[in-house]
């Protein structure tokens, strides 16, 4: 018996893969919509996949036909998407929509749109509740746009349930930013000796797609108006990261482990450097929808790891993950201003 219609948007991406395939194994009949209109090999053969551009005048609309019970969506970003959305209340039952842990703040008002300032990393409490305050809604940021993105939607109330999941640091195949290709690149690379900044302690709390499937199958079942954390199990270190893809590719690595921030350069900072943790509370998803994580973050390591290997093989790096580069840029991998620091650390030793 099928549970309904849900439509996906953004379906081919890194989340929309596995989202797609959680609802149709629930037994929902799917229409997976992206740009491209293209299929995931892991999907079932009812699943139906659409080339549809929210962007384009009407697109959407039509590509709803009659309406859906569920839609789900990974792409929404800021007060236009959220005015879109708003308006299918009525061909549409309830929404689950992607935001992200980015949008809060600090007591001092600092957030990740600070975090590159000079004492400008955010100081959350451990762990962050959904009331933890956030940014100014806005155009300016990620964040900002995420914000207004939510309020909008929330505002909509019973003409249209949204659950709005607040997404952290995002991991698992077909992901355009892979904060593992730190490790993994440089394993490839032969290098096995690392330099981690904070005394590798910091953490960025993580989830993997199949947790984020999970919980937007489980918001599907309970329709309502509602901001929870989406996040895995366990909150590792960054050093444990390293070790946990260390064990993945069989090596070992020595670990020079550095207190405070980088101290030269880029040396030592990593996509989960921050001098204090970012821990999300999960207690209310595990409340309100009954959410059991399906995996954790070392044992769902291994595909990871595989995808970036295969990823990056014959491949600059540059040319496998351009808006890696964008994010983080060209030091990520400075190996010679590395091995100069290395050089002078080791004299002084």
């Amino acid at each position: 018996m099928s549970r309904g219609r849900a439509f996906v948007l953004g379906a081919t991406g890194q989340m929309g893969r596995p989202a797609v395939r959680a609802l149709a194994e629930d037994g929902w009949e799917v229409t997976a919509a992206s740009r491209g209109g293209g299929r995931d090999a892991g999907w079932d053969a009812g699943v139906r996949s659409l080339a549809v551009d929210r962007e384009e005048k009407g697109a959407l609309e039509e590509a709803l036909g009659d309406g859906c019970d569920v839609l789900v969506d990974m792409v929404a970003f800021g007060r236009d998407h959220a005015a879109q959305l708003t308006g299918l209340a009525g061909r549409v039952g309830s929404a689950v929509v992607i935001s992200s842990g980015a949008v809060y703040e600090d007591g001092r008002g600092r957030s990740f749109d600070t975090q590159d300032e000079p004492d400008g990393f955010p100081e959350y409490p451990v762990p962050i509740r959904e009331s933890q305050r956030t940014v100014t809604p806005g155009d300016a940021t990620y964040g900002t746009r995420k914000v207004a993105l939510e309020q909008e939607l929330l505002a909509a109330g019973d003409a249209l349930p949204v659950t709005l999941l607040r997404a952290g640091a995002v991991h698992g195949p077909h992901c355009r930013t892979p904060r593992e290709l730190y490790f993994v690149k440089r394993l490839l690379d032969g290098r096995r000796r690392r330099v981690l900044a904070y005394g590798g302690e910091s953490r960025f709390h993580p989830v993997h797609v199949s947790n984020i499937a999970e919980l937007i199958r489980l918001a599907a079942l309970r329709p309502a108006s509602r901001v929870l954390n989406a996040g895995d199990p366990q909150v590792p270190t960054v050093a444990e990261i390293g070790a946990a893809v260390d064990a993945v590719l069989g090596v070992e690595t020595g670990t020079v482990l550095v207190e405070g921030p980088p101290p030269e350069g880029g040396i030592g900072e990593t996509p989960w450097g921050g001098a204090h943790p970012v821990v999300q509370d999960m207690s209310a998803a595990e409340r309100e929808l009954g959410y059991r994580p399906v995996t954790g973050y070392a044992e769902s390591l291994p595909p990871t790891v595989e995808w970036l290997a295969a990823r990056l093989e014959g491949r600059d790096w540059r040319e496998a993950f351009p808006k890696m580069l964008r994010s983080y840029g060209e030091g990520l991998f400075d190996y010679a201003a590395e091995d100069a620091w290395l050089e002078r650390y080791d004299r002084k030793a």
